[in-house]
């Protein structure tokens, strides 16, 4: 276990808490991954902070140390193993230990892995905090992309989560992170859609030199055409890939890197990453044709939204659609470098529609896209069914 740090709680003088009331303790709440990134921008930058304001004690665990991250400030943190590719077991059999010692003690288990609804069956029920499952992915959606999952199994563990989700709908009370989630549920659940903390001071207008990726890179999420393009685009442009490579692509974006293609800087604090996306003249999506990406909205497009750049992305149904609806971008076909770098020089050789699209995606970021907005549902949700339990 980690030691606990002070949060730090801003409030208003004329307004109460939402975690607490005149006659009962904070709000108490456990959030559990073993699959995600502690640093995971929607559980610890934006969940853990709408928590952190409004009072609630917040215990997080999550495998800090196997992916060498350290403790948010605030928080009472617990180390758990990290469940990957088929070696899952041990982590959710910790994660089951630490339900059942932790759970009492706290008001709300927020689960961010549908792995994790195994941890829950026979314990008792007395004793149980309510179980909230935020609903994040299609699960059953991405085994496509499960490189280590045999093809041959991949419609029966589909079969799985999809029976696992209907269980979960009985058992435990649904957070959905997407309007399209609806159609995998026979209930309807709350939607606090994955949006962004879109910053209060106007961006710089798009520059003319860099394109920029923001999150983790691996073959489906066009590790592979970013390198091209940045081959095709020579040392005018710089093409800057933030986040962390999978082993899928890692030997390529280094040798990449080596030979000026790309930029590559790493795993980057999502703070200080998304200061990088200031004066960009544009940001990437290029995501393959994937089940799971057509249904999801990728942060990184409503990030780049946020930040005043322009998005050039494939024509996965959710990305085109934000980038349709708000005008903020342009489309290419899947898998094709070329078409993406002809984009990129369109928008560089054209300051007035680089400026149209950067300035479109951002009111469009600030009128429907502010997790400042979504983080107080947030948090009036947990709040109210947790102090319901009690």
């Amino acid at each position: 276990m980690f030691p606990g740090r002070e949060p730090t709680v801003t409030q208003d003088s004329s307004s109460r808490q939402l975690g607490t009331t005149a006659d009962a303790p904070p709000l108490r709440v456990l959030v559990i991954t073993v699959v995600h990134d502690p640093d995971d921008a929607r559980i610890r930058y934006r969940q853990l902070s709408a928590l952190l304001e409004t009072g609630a004690t917040v215990t997080y665990a999550a495998p800090f140390t196997a992916y060498h991250r350290d403790p948010p400030d605030g928080v009472t943190a617990i180390d758990l193993p990290r469940a990957l590719g088929r070696h899952r077991l041990t982590a959710i059999r910790a994660a089951r230990r630490l339900l059942h010692r932790e759970g009492p003690n706290h008001d709300v288990a927020l689960l961010h892995d549908p792995e994790l609804l195994l941890a829950v069956p026979g314990m008792n029920g007395r004793r149980l905090p309510l179980v909230v499952w935020d609903v994040h992915e299609d699960t059953a959606a991405a085994l496509t992309m499960k490189s280590w999952l045999p093809q041959r199994l991949r419609p029966i563990a589909a079969a799985g989560i999809r029976a696992s989700e209907r269980w979960a709908e009985r058992r435990c009370t649904l957070l959905l992170a997407e309007e399209s989630y609806r159609n995998r549920f026979r209930r309807p659940h709350p939607v606090v859609p994955n949006s962004v903390i879109v910053p209060l001071d106007p961006p710089p207008p798009a520059g003319a030199d860099r394109v920029v990726y923001l999150g983790r890179l691996t073959e489906p999420r066009g590790a592979l055409e970013m390198i091209e393009l940045g081959r095709q685009l020579g040392p005018d442009v710089h093409v800057e890939l933030i986040g962390p490579a999978d082993s899928d692509v890692s030997a390529a974006v280094a040798d990449a890197h080596r030979r000026g293609w790309v930029r590559h800087h790493g795993f980057v604090p999502n703070r200080e990453a998304l200061g990088l996306l200031r004066g960009a003249l544009a940001g990437l999506a290029l995501l393959h044709d994937e089940p799971n990406y057509a249904t999801s909205r990728p942060t990184k497009v409503m990030e780049y939204m946020a930040f005043g750049v322009p998005v050039v992305t494939t024509p996965n149904a959710a990305s085109a659609e934000l980038v349709r609806r708000y005008g903020s971008g342009l489309v290419v076909p899947f898998t094709d470098p070329t078409a993406a770098a002809e984009a990129v020089l369109t928008l560089r050789a054209d300051p007035d529609l680089r400026h149209q699209l950067g300035e479109a995606g951002r009111a469009g970021a600030v009128r429907d896209l502010d997790w400042r907005d979504d983080g107080r549902r947030f948090s009036e949700l947990l709040s109210t069914w947790g102090l319901a339990a009690r």
